[in-house]
């Protein structure tokens, strides 16, 4: 059997069924939620989500098909939030353990296979660059949950809005906005902390989580701000879908001031180049809606970082690169003026030491679950 997955409403899907007769259909029904980054899938339900909401063995059924189509609106160089939100839910497909591929870090495969993955993106009249940019992101998206990308097809179907003009910035107050689902204590937050020390005028702490089931209230909550820095964690090699949720609406509501955005992203990857399609994520977001984008900040194997910042001096070591990328960003938040986006990795801390370190901690939480290291491996 083969996997459809796809963001079209009932009347857009007849268009496309014909061509998907007798297949396994992953749609909208409603009842999706987005990935709290608990990682439970990894290390006390191996292979499947906590949440049950029908969505909960995307990984099981990827498995079990011979071959997977994802159909999405394009949405800023990637899937729509819907789609993203389904991606973000089958981390279970992978294992927890790290491993070097074709020089950079991913998780390993549970299962012993490369399954083909063909990629439909709908848009009117995308941009070689949007083209490009789909293109590097779904590369990136199959390197990573060790899939292959069999064909990447592009529609053009009418459903892009209009980008709007650049408006003159009215100065107001500074939004740090975590935008990942996990405590007050993740690593989104610990970084947004360390960067509002240093900060000048008025700022406020704003958390995605607790505007899980109000998207309009957080839209509302960002109206008056000139400047927001997103603090977000890399989800499968993008945003996180409730922040891609949090866009969309922006795009089709959103009638305030313009503003600046910066980025404050981190993820548990050694590289922090691969960040680069979350900053493309937000810098086209910006151009649909007329602000400003700023740069931002891209932190490397994020959990080490966000325990050592707590326990050992921030500008030493091997936290000085991030320390002094954060002071480049708080500089230009400060000035309401634009950084490069910067990439920043551990200092001194190699990253062979790094995968020993995080793939024996994973056995060591296995054990805590009460479950066997090999239990970890476990097939659906």
């Amino acid at each position: 059997m083969n996997l459809v997955i796809h963001d079209l409403n009932e009347t857009e899907w007849e268009a496309f069924q014909k061509d998907y007769d007798g297949w396994d259909v992953v749609s909208d029904n409603g009842t999706i939620r987005p990935c709290i980054g608990c990682f439970s899938c990894w290390h006390k339900t191996p292979g499947e989500c906590v949440i049950k909401d029908s969505y909960e063995n995307m990984g099981k059924r990827i498995h079990q098909a011979d071959e997977i189509t994802v159909i999405s609106r394009y949405t800023y160089g990637g899937f729509s939030g819907f789609v993203k939100n389904v991606f973000d839910r089958c981390l279970g497909y992978v294992l927890p353990q790290f491993e070097i591929v074709n020089g950079e870090t991913h998780h390993q495969k549970r299962y012993a296979e490369d399954k083909p993955f063909t990629f439909i993106f709908r848009g009117e009249d995308l941009s070689q660059e949007e083209k490009e940019s789909a293109e590097r992101y779904v590369r990136a998206v199959c390197a990573n949950i060790r899939g292959s990308v069999k064909e990447v097809i592009f529609i053009n179907d009418g459903t892009a809005a209009p980008k709007r003009e650049r408006q003159t910035i009215t100065e107001g107050r500074t939004v740090l906005l975590n935008a990942s689902m996990r405590s007050e204590n993740g690593n989104s937050a610990v970084l947004a902390r360390e960067l509002a020390k240093g900060l000048q005028g008025e700022y406020e702490f704003l958390d995605l989580k607790k505007y899980r089931n109000s998207m309009e209230d957080l839209m509302n909550a960002l109206e008056d701000a000139s400047t927001v820095v997103l603090c977000a964690p890399l989800y499968v090699d993008g945003l996180p879908s409730q922040l891609i949720r949090l866009m969309e609406l922006f795009e089709a509501e959103y009638q305030g001031r313009s503003k600046r955005i910066y980025v404050l992203a981190n993820m548990g990857l050694y590289e922090s180049s691969q960040l680069v399609n979350l900053f493309e994520a937000v810098r086209q977001w910006c151009v649909k809606m007329g602000f400003e984008y700023c740069g931002g900040l891209g932190v490397s194997a994020g959990e080490l970082i966000g325990v050592l910042m707590q326990i050992l001096p921030f500008k030493g070591w091997p936290t000085s690169r991030i320390a002094k990328g954060m002071s480049c960003l708080r500089e230009a938040v400060n000035n309401g003026s634009k950084t490069d986006d910067l990439y920043t990795e551990p200092y001194g801390f190699p990253r062979w030491l790094y995968l020993e370190i995080a793939n024996r901690n994973w056995n060591n939480l296995a054990k805590k679950n009460g479950l066997k290291p090999e239990d970890l491996y476990r097939k659906l």
